[in-house]
């Protein structure tokens, strides 16, 4: 059986990764979305990831649980080790990825890809002050670092604007990634 492909999708908070990873999943059946698990409430608008409290995200990287994690804007973020056996029985998964883990996933997962989202600075700004979840200070730190670049050597990469609708990118970026061989 081939492997499915780890599709890391990256790009500044805002940007639309979890309405495009709906969109791409909904189009595409036998795609799937990697659920994370966050030190973050849960969210009913969010991506839908498992809420815990810090004790018990320490408690799981401990007993192995986390393929991946890492830090950042003060929480914690993980992706259980079950994305392993999708990925043996041949599932494609979509993985929402901080940049400073792609390397780390690279090198534990074939086929790999990334799928890079960027939007205008003024839509982001808009999009992220929409949401509510972060005060102005927040929203202006979370731009500061949007336009950061991807670490070298990480691909292939297939960059996508998310100016446009959702349905419409969901599309462009299926098109774009199985155009890919890897």
């Amino acid at each position: 059986m081939k492997r499915g492909r780890f599709i890391a999708v990256v790009g500044p908070s805002g940007v639309g990764k979890d309405t495009l990873m709906r969109a791409m999943a909904a189009a595409r059946p036998g795609l799937r979305r990697a659920r994370r698990v966050i030190t973050r409430p849960p969210d009913p608008l969010g991506e839908g990831h498992e809420a815990v409290s810090e004790a018990e995200f320490e408690a799981r990287l401990k007993d192995g649980g986390f393929a991946l994690h890492w830090r950042a804007h003060g929480l914690r973020y993980g992706v259980p080790v079950g994305i392993k056996m999708d990925l043996v029985q041949g599932r494609d998964l979509l993985v929402n990825l901080s940049r400073t883990v792609l390397a780390q996933a690279q090198a534990l997962f074939q086929p790999f890809l990334v799928l890079h989202l960027t939007v205008d600075p003024d839509i982001l700004a808009a999009r992220l002050a929409e949401r509510g979840r972060e005060s102005a200070r927040d929203i202006a730190e979370r731009l500061d670092g949007a336009d950061l670049t991807l670490p070298e050597g990480v691909g292939p990469v297939v960059t996508i604007d998310t100016a446009a609708p959702p349905e419409r990118l969901a599309r462009a970026a299926l098109k774009a990634l199985y155009a890919v061989r890897v």
